[in-house]
């Protein structure tokens, strides 16, 4: 892991810095999970899509600019350090697109990814169902081969984004057979929940699934909207009666989308989704309000504050450790469990200090109490923590299940 970087990279940051410097909107956004906030978010991302700065690890012909992971890191960087708005697009940005690149067809590729750099389509993830969420094998709705498509039936639920977005993607049962099946081969077909690994058996509930894209304005396709404590849908729940999918937009091969599904998750809970800058500046924000508010000579404040900016300085080297295994051909496996556990309990972590930093004055609703409620949902999405712990333990460690 080398951070001396070269006249390349720096003069990318310089610039990012720049155009951040020149366009992040002096005042917040309006919030996302409203009508207007979303479009105003996607005007941002429309923003960057012009300066090519919205997805620029992409390729050119999508939309990117064939950055380097390394350069995307920095990128992130800076964007968090200027304050910039929240990315509404990054259901698609950060989880579909590494999916598409992976398991997707060139036709696919080029029909999608443009349109998803310039927010002209944003994306929602529909996955949990309610009675499968960390549980993403236990799924219910259903795939049913037609003519030139497919027939979606079920409920999906906590869809983030999906109240204003454009499409949605997610697993469903596509052959219930394949379920039985497995399960009369016998006991080496059913052994290691959420294995993904081509060398490794796959559990009978994780065969016959089919990983689908659909538009939310599909006939048969029903969003309703889910409120949260301060009453803005940032979820909802899309309700799908005999709603036609063609070919096209099946993402890999039928009935094999448990390992496609693996590359989303690898994604959402490893490097793309939370990359280290967005801690970094947490991390620097949190010392400031410790020298602004707290009496120099509180050690357990001034510990406190200490040990966030370790823990997000510690992600941040981590991370540069990823990126120089990913750029020698290594990828994203079970220890993005590890990753995903860490940067959650990070999140609360510094939050919680900031609000005892605040004292009294954290009754009051502002950016660190806005971020310490959000922060509590990190343990939950992208697989429960305990999911996760498990997943190390099996699959990092050796443990008996």
């Amino acid at each position: 892991m080398d951070l001396d970087f070269d006249s390349t990279a720096e003069e990318f940051r310089g610039e990012v810095r720049a155009f951040l410097r020149a366009n992040v909107p002096p005042a917040p956004l309006p919030s996302m999970d409203t009508r207007a906030g979303f479009e105003a978010h996607r005007a941002w991302e429309r923003t960057l899509a012009e300066a090519r700065l919205s997805v620029v690890a992409w390729p050119a012909e999508f939309g990117g600019r064939d950055a380097s992971l390394l350069e995307w890191v920095l990128f992130e960087e800076e964007y968090y350090a200027a304050g910039a708005p929240g990315r509404v697009s990054q259901n698609g940005i950060f989880l579909l697109a590494p999916t598409l690149f992976e398991h997707g067809t060139p036709e696919q590729l080029a029909r999608i990814l443009p349109r998803m750099a310039r927010a002209d389509d944003i994306w929602a993830q529909a996955w949990s169902e309610p009675e499968a969420g960390s549980d993403l094998a236990g799924i219910r709705s259903t795939a049913r081969r037609t003519n030139g498509g497919w027939i979606l039936d079920g409920q999906k639920t906590w869809s983030s984004r999906a109240a204003y977005a454009d499409w949605a993607f997610g697993l469903f049962r596509s052959d219930p057979e394949a379920v039985s099946d497995a399960a009369e081969a016998g006991p080496s077909v059913v052994t290691q929940a959420a294995a993904s690994g081509p060398d490794r058996p796959r559990r009978a509930r994780h065969r016959g699934l089919t990983y689908v894209m659909f538009p939310l304005t599909a006939d048969g396709v029903t969003v309703r909207p889910i409120p949260q404590l301060d009453g803005e849908p940032g979820f909802a729940e899309l309700f799908l009666d005999s709603v036609f999918v063609p070919d096209r937009d099946v993402i890999g091969e039928p009935n094999n989308g448990w390992q496609v599904a693996m590359a989303t998750s690898s994604n959402e809970r490893g490097l793309s989704l939370r990359s280290p800058g967005r801690f970094t500046a947490t991390a620097r924000k949190l010392i400031e309000l410790w020298r602004e508010s707290t009496d120099a000579t509180d050690s357990a404040a001034r510990n406190a504050a200490v040990d966030a900016w370790i823990g997000a300085e510690a992600y941040r080297l981590n991370t540069w450790g990823t990126v120089t295994r990913l750029a020698e051909g290594g990828k994203l496996g079970a220890e993005s469990s590890v990753n995903k556990v860490f940067w959650s309990d990070l999140d609360i972590a510094m939050h919680e200090t900031a609000l005892d930093l605040l004292g009294v004055n954290a009754e009051r609703i502002g950016p660190w109490t806005d971020g310490y409620l959000f922060s509590l949902a990190g343990p939950i999405y992208a697989g429960t923590n305990e999911i996760q712990r498990n997943i190390v333990a099996e699959r990092l460690l050796g443990l008996p299940r």
